[in-house]
């Protein structure tokens, strides 16, 4: 059930979170992941020596390096397995070779599914009466996952636009569709970077709560949504 907090002004546009907003992304990571070691042992031996845990201290350790990369999930990858693979004794030229490879490998398991048709007919009937557009942190290939015809456009991170919560996607939207930041509304499982993101940044917002699949979690400390969902389903009647 619906429960309202600020009262919603007239809006034009919807934008989406993707990942735990429209589908379950925590298999999907977990299936590229492991498809990611797997082609790392075929193709570069020495990577059976590393664990998974391996790699996830070395990307803890490189983004605190260097804090740009963790808005740019893309680069972050590439960055941490070439790297890894210059540990573990290649040279520069296979190591960047390998990083390339191995992010096309990631990239493609990581797009390798279909949002759910449920999902697919709420949004159709919603872009009947609003625009639609995607805000992601993450870098799925919508059109890859059957969103791309359903979206005018989708907004990642990376090149300089700094991930949710920092306002600039939400910035660029509203430029890119030339309204006002009030106009957009955004819907998001995060209470952080969806939530207040969209607050900062002077846009309207719908929490959903809980995320896709998961139990729902109290509010952190920062603004309200103007509107609480459970269900992300409700949206199709609330927006009537």
């Amino acid at each position: 059930m619906a429960q309202s907090y600020i009262r919603t002004r007239d809006f034009q546009v919807i934008s989406f979170d993707l990942d735990d907003t429209l589908y379950d992304n925590r298999p999907v990571l977990k299936r590229a992941e492991a498809s990611l070691i797997a082609f790392l042992a075929q193709e570069y031996a020495e990577t059976r020596r590393w664990q998974r845990a391996d790699w996830i201290v070395l990307k803890a350790a490189l983004l605190n390096k260097y804090p740009e990369l963790i808005h740019d999930t893309t680069a972050a990858r590439f960055v941490m397995l070439e790297q890894g693979l210059l540990s573990l004794g290649y040279s520069r030229a296979d190591a960047e070779t390998g990083a390339k490879r191995g992010v096309e490998h990631f990239l493609k398991d990581r797009s390798d599914f279909t949002v759910s048709t449920s999902i697919i007919t709420m949004l159709e009937e919603l872009g009947r009466s609003y625009p639609l557009i995607g805000l992601t942190n993450g870098n799925v290939d919508a059109d890859k996952i059957g969103l791309g015809s359903l979206f005018q456009f989708v907004l990642h991170p990376g090149d300089g636009t700094r991930k949710k919560p920092y306002p600039d996607m939400f910035y660029s939207a509203c430029r890119r569709l030339d309204i006002a930041h009030q106009a957009l509304l955004h819907v998001g499982d995060s209470y952080l970077n969806d939530v207040q993101g969209a607050r900062m940044a002077g846009c309207q917002s719908i929490w959903l709560n809980p995320a896709f699949d998961r139990a729902s979690v109290d509010k952190g400390c920062g603004m309200l949504p103007h509107l609480e969902i459970e269900d992300i389903s409700e949206l199709a009647v609330l927006l009537s």
